[in-house]
């Protein structure tokens, strides 16, 4: 897939689920793209507890998906990647109860797999000749690697600046850049294709990831119920095998 494409809100329509079904039997859940493979799986996981009910998450920046919620797209559960989104929903009203961190992520330097540019560490970033890759300011992953840089001293040169960090992670698995800032738990997920690389000031760049059912949940009970999930046992469990730390 090409990052055209993935630069696009990406939508998961997690299991069977109901086709067509009523709106009591749906939760829309908005997501950071980061949690594209573990929300998928949560996701999965509740429809096969509750048999009847659809889950469908809509994947993106979270910066993005705090608009659209603002401007009244439907949804009943939003879990971003950084407080400062989930604090632009709350603010607005937009809550049905108060945001709740559930996991914490955190930088690395990726690289394509067997690392043909010979990175090292955060001040490659600032090679002209380097074909590097970030997310935007605006969204979580953008606004923690600007962090790492200002702690790092180094002025970062990106050749491509992203909107979420899959797309980011998507330059890096094409080859298409030397090295990308990205999410470990994105380096996890692509599994062989890219490699991380470990940098002292990756403790600037931690983000705390809140959840909150919304105020204009078409169904509160549903989205009471899989934020619930989320935090539960079996929800923290998942966090943690993809990588995530605990709140």
């Amino acid at each position: 897939m090409r990052a055209p494409a993935l630069a696009a809100l990406l939508v998961v329509v997690a299991g069977c689920g109901t086709s067509g079904g009523a709106a009591d039997e749906r939760v829309t859940v908005f997501a950071a793209a980061s949690l594209t493979e573990v929300f998928t799986r949560l996701a999965e996981d509740f429809e096969a507890a509750r048999p009847g009910v659809e889950v469908v998450v809509n994947f993106g920046g979270s910066s993005a998906l705090a608009r659209q919620i603002g401007q009244g797209a439907p949804a009943d559960v939003f879990a971003s990647a950084a407080p400062a989104d989930m604090a632009e929903v709350a603010d607005a009203g937009g809550t049905a109860a108060a945001p709740v961190t559930f996991a914490r992520n955190r930088l690395t330097i990726a690289v394509p797999a067997g690392n043909p540019a010979g990175v090292t560490g955060l001040a490659d970033f600032a090679d002209a000749d380097a074909k590097i890759a970030l997310c935007a300011e605006q969204v979580p992953c953008g606004a923690a690697a600007k962090r790492a840089f200002e702690a790092a001293g180094v002025t970062a040169r990106p050749d491509t600046v992203e909107q979420d960090v899959k797309a980011v992670l998507t330059k890096v698995r094409l080859g298409e850049v030397d090295a990308a800032l990205v999410y470990r738990t994105d380096v996890r997920s692509a599994g062989g294709e890219v490699e991380g690389i470990g940098f002292p000031e990756a403790d600037r760049t931690v983000n705390d990831y809140p959840i909150a059912p919304l105020a204009e949940a078409r169904n509160p009970a549903g989205a009471r119920a899989f934020v619930d999930f989320v935090r539960s046992d079996r929800g923290r469990a998942a966090l943690a095998e993809a990588g995530f730390d605990a709140p």
